[in-house]
């Protein structure tokens, strides 16, 4: 059906695109795409992954992340779903390619990518004119932060995504690229997987002068290698907004307030 009504689309309006009236957002930053572009009313269902935005919380439940419900997804009759790596197990994302049912899987790999996503996803759901505004607003907004604080020689940062294991951020990730912005980089960059698992022995191979974390509790046990600089330098700090690991526009916020401690790191 999905597909059937979205060629009967493009036939009748000969445009490169139809905007989508029906979709699914498998992807907690995804869903805040569609608010921030003003498009929440043709948002049917999404994934839960978390605290829902306050205005997304009649939206029907298609699923907790990592496990989606199909059935309920078909049932909903989407017409673009949307979603970001690994929302769903290789086998469930094969399904929905196989019932052709339109998807957009956001990877932007930097806050360039990101930005053009923006206007890319408002085409597809009729709000191309606020998505090029947000793109163009997101972009000059980094623009002004990477002039402000971007400095060499760059900071040290190890970003520890989880402490039990430890895992961190690897190459290619736009969270390395919030860091660059910042005048500072990512000490695992060299890395080619996306989160990759790491030693205590690797980070303190890499001397970072900042470590940052989820709260500070998850910090301490760095207490215990007083010759990290950043155990040294008192540079262990919690996340300053976990907006960094969503991936819409309130990125470009959260960016500005870690631009603001690794500032802080600077002048210590």
């Amino acid at each position: 059906m999905a597909k059937r009504l979205f060629a009967t689309c493009l036939l009748i309006l000969s445009l490169p695109l139809c905007a989508a009236e029906r979709v699914v957002s498998l992807a907690p930053s995804m869903s805040e795409i569609m608010l921030e572009l003003g498009a929440e009313a043709r948002l049917v269902g999404m994934l839960d992954g978390g605290p829902r935005p306050a205005e997304l919380a009649d939206v029907p439940s298609v699923g907790r992340f990592g496990t989606l419900e199909l059935e309920t997804l078909l049932s909903l009759r989407p017409d673009l779903v949307l979603l970001a790596p690994g929302s769903l197990p290789d086998a469930q994302l094969q399904q929905l390619r196989d019932l052709r049912i339109p998807l957009y899987q956001g990877t932007p790999p930097d806050l360039q990518a990101l930005a053009e996503q923006f206007a890319e996803i408002g085409e597809r759901v009729g709000r191309a004119e606020r998505g090029r505004q947000l793109r163009d607003d997101f972009r000059a907004g980094i623009a002004e932060l990477r002039a402000r604080y971007r400095r060499e020689p760059s900071l040290a940062v190890f970003y520890q995504v989880w402490h039990q294991p430890l895992y961190s951020v690897g190459a290619e990730q736009i969270l390395g690229d919030a860091l660059a912005v910042c005048g500072a980089r990512n000490v695992f960059a060299d890395v080619r997987l996306p989160a990759p698992q790491v030693s205590i022995e690797a980070v303190l191979a890499r001397q970072p002068q900042v470590i940052l974390g989820g709260s500070g509790a998850e910090l301490e046990h760095w207490r215990a290698w007083p010759q990290v600089p950043a155990v040294r330098l008192n540079q262990l700090w919690p996340v300053p907004d976990k907006g960094l690991e969503r991936p819409s526009f309130q990125m470009l916020a959260a960016t500005a307030r870690l631009c603001e401690l690794l500032q802080q790191a600077r002048s210590d």
